[in-house]
């Protein structure tokens, strides 16, 4: 077995016509008939259902059509990392959803330009799902998204977990900055969601906070982008559900006040290929828990300074006590 009998194969399998295959393959369609019939005969069972119209697959031949197009993938990405190593090409692909932009990715960004000069970095707005295709296909190198899809040939590692906060439309009656809020408080009322397409998504993610607690909200306005959600949020049109990051968006406009359910967070998910070794993404994976160690050293002195005054406020409260009572 080669791989153009796999190629073949898939070609047959998709275009479910062995006419349209064979234009498709630039061949004439005897030579690509016989090369199906020698690997069934390989494989000792039939592929297609002969006779069906439009050309359908047998049991085993779905079965093979998975393991087929994942081998042709696989050698895909060989090829193209082999090109790449040869060329002595120095480039990274990253691919992200809007909300990433607003936390970590930036920075990021700007540690690895000034560690790996040499390299050249693009950056590529895509969905999880959409990640997944590109990366598969060679198309980009990282992704950051917020799901946890399952596919063998991609590794997923969750680097933290963000909390969420609900914007709310400045004259609203929870408008209220920084008091936290249970997710509660938002049954019946109307809510925007983001991204209407693909699915699923982080609309999914906020869709099953509300399943997962018997809580209905009310409208459910669906939107393709994170600022139109934002927007229509200004506008009176409903509440959102976003992580923390967002927050620093529209703050003239709209109240952000954080979800006090421990189950009100969302996953920041980075993306490889599977056994994907390359020097650049193994240093932006070093630099990610700089970024992250730095982020937990801030708070660190930002709690110690507060619980300082907080201390300091008592201690004089204490002086004046002792100051109106008298020895």
């Amino acid at each position: 077995m080669e791989l153009r009998h796999l190629r073949y194969f898939v070609a047959v399998a998709d275009e479910q016509n062995f006419t349209r295959a064979a234009e498709r393959l630039h061949i004439s369609q005897p030579p690509l008939s016989r090369q199906i019939q020698d690997l069934e005969e390989e494989l000792g069972t039939p592929l297609f259902e002969r006779g069906s119209r439009p050309l359908k697959l047998t049991e085993a031949g779905r079965f093979f059509y998975g393991q087929a197009t994942r081998l042709l993938e696989q050698a895909a990405q060989a090829q193209r990392a082999t090109r790449r190593i040869a060329r002595m090409e120095r480039r990274l692909v990253i691919g992200f959803v809007a909300s990433t932009m607003y936390g970590a990715l930036p920075r990021l960004v700007r540690l690895f330009r000034a560690a790996r000069p040499q390299t050249e970095l693009s950056l590529v707005e895509m969905s999880t799902l959409d990640q997944t295709e590109a990366l598969k296909a060679g198309r980009v190198d990282v992704g950051f998204g917020r799901l946890k899809l399952d596919d063998p040939a991609i590794k997923r590692e969750v680097l933290r977990m963000e909390r969420l906060v609900v914007a709310i439309p400045m004259e609203h009656e929870l408008a209220i900055p920084d008091m936290p809020l249970l997710l509660a408080a938002l049954a019946h009322r109307d809510i925007l969601v983001y991204p209407k397409s693909p699915r699923p998504s982080y609309a999914d993610q906020v869709l099953s906070l509300f399943r997962d607690q018997g809580l209905e909200p009310g409208t459910v306005h669906e939107v393709q982008e994170i600022q139109t959600a934002l927007g229509l949020v200004a506008a009176g049109m409903g509440v959102c559900v976003v992580p923390t990051g967002v927050s620093r968006l529209r703050p003239d406009e709209v109240v952000y006040r954080p979800l006090s359910d421990e189950q009100a967070v969302s996953p920041i998910v980075m993306s490889t290929r599977a056994q994907d070794q390359n020097e650049d993404i193994v240093l932006l994976r070093s630099l990610i828990d700089q970024i992250y160690r730095e982020q937990a050293e801030a708070r660190r002195r930002v709690e110690a300074a507060a619980w300082a005054a907080v201390s300091a406020q008592a201690a004089e409260a204490g002086d004046a006590g002792q100051d109106a009572t008298g020895p």
